[in-house]
């Protein structure tokens, strides 16, 4: 058996169609929309994304703002930069580039973002509202993986899927969302993670394995039953090279699989864009 692939930049040329319709509309009403970027440091990996999502932007006539800051940058300087853009009514929505230097408190960063202008979905009020059933923003990557399976015909409902990884970025929300009593959702989920013993005690009854533990290969072919669908979601940089947590011979008995590169990732930048044309959208009628 040979995975089917499951393409990432075809769904996302999928996505950024639909976006392009919308951002029209929203042009007919004078709105231009904003997204803005915050780099703190020079790591280069993070430097790479908040490129690349630039230039995305600019491919769909979004407008971007890219600020960088000195990595030994204080908390109050961070905050006020977070301020600045929380009132600037150019910027519809905007990012703060993870992981932030140590020195610095994620979790009070994320906290200070506006929860409307909140492009990744991090802010604890828009967890609080994917937990509750009634979501606003979803976190990019958890929402560009529902989307990759759907465009490709896959319906989670009364599925068995088992999350490797419990982050706040991808795991915990990607559970909360595949559980939701929504059409092609309702999948019964099981999140575990690295440091579980006997992994494949709980991946070899899954139906669908997702894995999002940034820990390269820890998704092997005696881990996965004959045609499973297998999503790599966590990534590390080896150099300049992305390694995925899924195993490329795991492609020789699952029935789908995510390419190393071109599948996930475009996805999550093409959910980025859409979170940004939501948030301009909700500002119509305003002002």
């Amino acid at each position: 058996m040979t995975a089917r692939i499951l393409d990432g930049n075809w769904a996302s040329e999928q996505v950024k169609e639909g976006l392009r319709d919308r951002i029209r509309v929203l042009g007919t009403h004078g709105i231009t929309v904003g997204l803005a970027t915050v780099l703190v440091g020079d790591d280069a990996p993070s430097a790479r994304y908040v490129a690349m999502k630039h230039a995305d932007c600019e491919e769909l006539g979004i407008t971007s703002y890219d600020h960088r800051l000195d990595a030994g940058v204080t908390m109050e300087e961070l905050l006020a930069k977070i301020d600045e853009l929380n009132g600037d009514h150019r910027v519809h929505s905007y990012l703060i580039q993870l992981p932030l230097p140590s020195h610095l408190d994620q979790e009070a960063v994320l906290a200070a973002v506006a929860p409307v202008k909140d492009v990744d979905g991090l802010h604890p009020v828009n967890l609080g509202l994917l937990a509750l059933g009634e979501p606003r923003v979803i976190a990019c990557t958890p929402a560009g993986i529902v989307e990759l399976l759907r465009l490709h015909g896959l319906d989670l409902t009364g599925k068995h899927v088992v999350i490797v990884g419990r982050g706040i970025t991808i795991g915990r929300p990607l559970a909360l969302l595949l559980t939701l009593n929504r059409p092609g959702l309702n999948a019964a989920v099981t999140v575990v993670h690295s440091r579980v013993a006997s992994l494949a005690s709980y991946t070899q009854g899954a139906d669908v394995i997702i894995a999002a533990a940034g820990s390269p290969g820890i998704i092997t072919t005696e881990m996965v039953r004959p045609g499973t669908v297998v999503v790599g979601a966590g990534t590390t940089f080896e150099g300049r090279k992305l390694l995925s947590d899924v195993d490329a011979k795991v492609a020789e008995v699952a029935g789908w699989m995510t390419p190393r590169l071109g599948g996930v990732g475009p996805m999550t930048r093409a959910m980025l864009l859409a979170n940004a044309v939501s948030a301009a959208e909700a500002t119509l009628g305003q002002g």
